[in-house]
């Protein structure tokens, strides 16, 4: 039993020992400065941008009366119009939840936050990504022609489930002596699925559609792609400890940067490209 206690207080000390060349209160300025830029960014999105809706529908079976004249009952697929979906407030969303997330941490959570990031975890972020970021999916899913509450319903999940796959990576690896990638790599599984989507709706727009895919979108996919693979690359070069990443603070500044400029990059696109007056 002694000897058990011993392992676990050289760990936790390896863990704390390095001090920081990044202080925790330059991250509380940075999170106070994010909340702003997060929220001038939604506010002007509201303001500036032209009316512009997307439909919600349903699909389901339904009996086709007509064929079914012959005396066998046949089923066939249809769709319903549910409600429609102002895509400037979509939009403005995900910066609006991120903007109250950075406020919270640095005010009301900022002990908890502060607490935990010496231990080399923030769960804040995994639960704030898990609802921005998936938001941000359903926003790019539904330029692509995905109007079924279901799959919508769906793209979220499971990248809402990628997000969670980093808050256990970073809980879990608290207790192992050498990292376990299981859940980095369910993670990033769950989280190549709504790009594959994607890619059928574009192949099917190109094989069978009468028009193409905005070019604008094309190039959402390529950057978001881009954006949403570096934040596991910041991940993997934090617990490969690769250069100023071996420092935890550094890749949490990172992650701040990247979700500030990923959100950015969407937003923007898709008011030049749709909501421009």
């Amino acid at each position: 039993m002694a000897k058990k206690s011993t392992t676990k207080t050289v760990k936790t000390t390896k863990k704390t020992s390095k001090k920081s060349k990044i202080s925790l209160a330059s991250l509380n300025s940075w999170n106070l400065v994010m909340a702003g830029l997060h929220f001038v960014q939604g506010a002007a999105v509201v303001l500036l941008s032209q009316s512009s809706t997307l439909p919600v529908t349903t699909n389901y079976l339904t009996l086709d009366t007509l064929a079914s004249q012959s005396g066998n009952p046949v089923l066939v697929s249809a769709s319903r119009h549910l409600f429609d979906v102002n895509l400037a407030y979509l939009v403005a969303a995900f910066f609006f939840m991120s903007a109250i997330a950075h406020l919270v941490i640095a005010t009301v959570y900022r002990k908890t936050y502060e607490a935990d990031l010496k231990k080399g975890i923030n769960k804040a972020r995994w639960f704030e990504y898990g609802i921005s970021a998936s938001t941000m999916m359903v926003a790019i899913a539904m330029l692509s022609g995905v109007y079924d509450l279901s799959s919508l319903l769906m793209i979220f999940a499971l990248d809402f489930i990628m997000n969670m796959m980093g808050l256990v990576m970073e809980i879990h690896n608290q207790t192992t002596k050498k990292t376990s990638w299981l859940s980095y790599n369910i993670g990033c599984l769950a989280g190549i699925v709504p790009w594959a989507v994607f890619g059928i709706y574009v192949a099917g727009a190109s094989a069978y559609g009468s028009g193409q895919i905005p070019s604008f979108v094309y190039w959402i996919y390529l950057s978001m792609f881009l954006f949403f693979m570096s934040f596991a690359v910041n991940m993997y070069l934090q617990y490969k400890k690769v250069g100023k990443w071996a420092d935890y603070l550094y890749g949490e500044r990172v992650y701040m940067i990247l979700s500030l400029v990923a959100k950015s990059a969407l937003a923007w696109q898709v008011f030049f490209g749709t909501l421009r007056p």
